[in-house]
């Protein structure tokens, strides 16, 4: 990798800004120009010409009767207008609502009437499941769509932003404004807003510089979707920070991803562990030794994909991280070393000596400090906190003791400040890097008529992380097959949470509260052996 130049340093060639997502984005704009800010598919935005489609936005949601405090939903593959009405939405003081795109109706209609959004902004494919999504809604949203569709009478957004002239009064929004709401399932089954304020993204942003040492020259391929926070905070946070290039891909593909990063000349790019175990996998045929790309985000990393990624794809540095929808980029691996396996790494702090460093402690039970090397729960305090969960104070305070974030991950620190992660506390399964409510899909699948009740739990997965398996136990005289099971899941519930596996029982475990004891179903060796695997072949 040729020479550097130091994180603050990248950061110090623009203007201070006052912590607010539109001066910060404007002192870049002010010193970039022309250059490229996005790239999608045929489309090059540069710096002046999205300042241009974030003030133009600006006047069409004012038009649309969108006022300071508002929130707007968000459920769109990636597409450069995101880019925009986020910066737009910063401006006039709105929250931005991000919504998997592929969730089923009945998922995003709880996260957008939990919001009380007034508008959704969607993909022209998923419009039909928008309307369904929206249509009982108390409130009922506008829709508009950021693409022109299959059809031609298909209007974007942007062909309407077109027609507005660029707003002059004063932003509304600053630096404790809320920005992001960003829905992330818990434990009990109901997702959770996690809201964050426009100093808590860019300090994420720019604390990205740092954990991969991005440069004014970088290009971030960003193939995840820009709902998560690794996509809209990293990748898109990180690019803007450094004034680097953002090229956004509108979804993960395998078999393109090789050609897709020579043909844009990526040189960084974020990947989930899944994908990078599929990526391994795949046809020596489709691999590109031209592509640029000299670094990769991502977790876990095992020993196999660390020698496959650097020796026979050519990426030089590989980082490991830690970090949660409510606190971003907590810890990472050095990126200029050393560096260990395994690790969720050391405290990642903001490149300025000037801004506080995140702090991580392991607690035990009783909510001491742990002896080093010996497992606990995970805490943090760090100035990339959420500012709490929307219309949720009870949770948000139950989430904090004295002053530091309960993750309801346990892990340990090593005698070189490295933390390791050990296991969850919570009842949650981690599958394609998304974290997903064991109680959300047995609440899916205990609605069906035959079920008596169940347990989801996260078993291992070939590709990283875990797969989903259901336990489920017949009401008294039905005999639902899994064939049974499995249709009412895929009724209920979108892809990303379908079990994988399913196991008819004749009772589950339970503690002396008679609740479902998932801990003793684990390590769920003969249940696997039982299983029917619905594995795509």
């Amino acid at each position: 990798m040729s020479q550097l130049i130091h994180p603050l340093q990248v950061l110090e060639r623009f203007a201070p800004h006052d912590f607010s997502v539109f001066d910060f984005f404007t002192k870049r704009v002010n010193t970039l120009g022309s250059a490229p800010m996005v790239e999608f598919e045929n489309t090059v935005l540069s710096w002046t010409e999205c300042a241009l489609w974030v003030d133009k936005a600006s006047a069409w949601l004012l038009d649309q009767g969108v006022k300071q405090g508002d929130r707007i939903g968000l459920m769109s593959y990636n597409h450069p207008s995101t880019v925009v009405l986020f910066i737009a939405c910063s401006k006039l003081g709105v929250m931005l609502v991000p919504c998997n795109p592929d969730f089923a109706a009945s998922e995003a209609k709880y996260i957008f009437e939990h919001a009380q959004v007034c508008a959704v902004i969607c993909s022209s494919e998923i419009k039909d499941k928008v309307i369904e999504a929206t249509q009982q809604m108390p409130n009922k949203p506008w829709i508009a769509c950021n693409d022109h569709g299959t059809q031609a009478h298909q209007t974007g957004i942007q062909d309407v932003w077109q027609n507005y002239e660029p707003m002059t009064h004063l932003p509304l929004g600053h630096a404790e404004s809320t920005c992001l709401i960003i829905y992330t399932s818990g434990t009990t089954g109901f997702p959770k807003g996690v809201m964050h304020s426009q100093r808590s993204y860019l300090l994420t942003g720019e604390a990205f510089v740092q954990r991969m040492f991005l440069q004014a020259e970088d290009r971030l391929m960003c193939v995840l979707p820009l709902f998560h926070i690794n996509a809209l905070m990293y990748s898109l946070g990180g690019s803007m920070a450094c004034g680097g290039t953002l090229i956004l891909i509108k979804k993960f593909s395998a078999s393109q991803f090789w050609h897709q990063a020579t043909q844009s000349r990526a040189t960084e790019v974020n990947v989930i562990m899944s994908a990078a175990a599929i990526l391994a996998r795949r046809p020596s045929s489709e691999f590109n030794p031209t592509h640029c790309i000299k670094k990769m985000f991502l977790a876990p990393l095992n020993q196999d994909l660390k020698d496959t990624f650097q020796e026979r794809f050519g990426v030089e540095a590989l980082i490991e991280c830690y970090g949660m929808t409510e606190i971003p980029g907590v810890l990472s691996n050095p990126f200029l070393g050393p560096h260990k396996i395994g690790s969720m790494g050391m405290i990642s702090a903001h490149p300025s000596p000037q801004i506080e460093r995140p702090q991580v402690i392991i607690l035990n039970e009783d909510g001491h400090e742990t002896p080093l090397g010996e497992v606990g729960e995970i805490a943090v305090k760090t100035p990339t906190i959420m500012q709490g969960y929307y219309k949720d104070p009870e949770q948000t305070e139950k989430s904090f003791s004295k002053g530091w974030f309960l993750t309801g991950d346990l892990g340990f620190k090593d005698k070189d400040d490295f933390y390791f992660f050990f296991t969850r506390k919570k009842d949650i399964i981690r599958r394609k890097g998304e974290n997903l409510s064991g109680a959300e899909i047995d609440n899916a699948i205990s609605s069906h008529p035959d079920v008596s009740e169940c347990a989801a739990i996260g078993v291992p997965s070939d590709l990283g992380d875990e797969e989903v398996l259901i336990a489920v136990v017949p009401r008294t005289g039905s005999s639902p097959t899994p064939q049974d099971i499995m249709t009412h899941a895929r009724a209920h519930l979108s892809a990303l949470k379908l079990p994988r596996y399913i196991v008819m029982v004749e009772s589950l475990p339970h503690t002396g509260s008679m609740k479902i004891a998932k801990f003793k179903l684990k390590p769920a060796t003969k249940l696997l052996e039982l299983a029917t695997d619905f594995s795509t072949p």
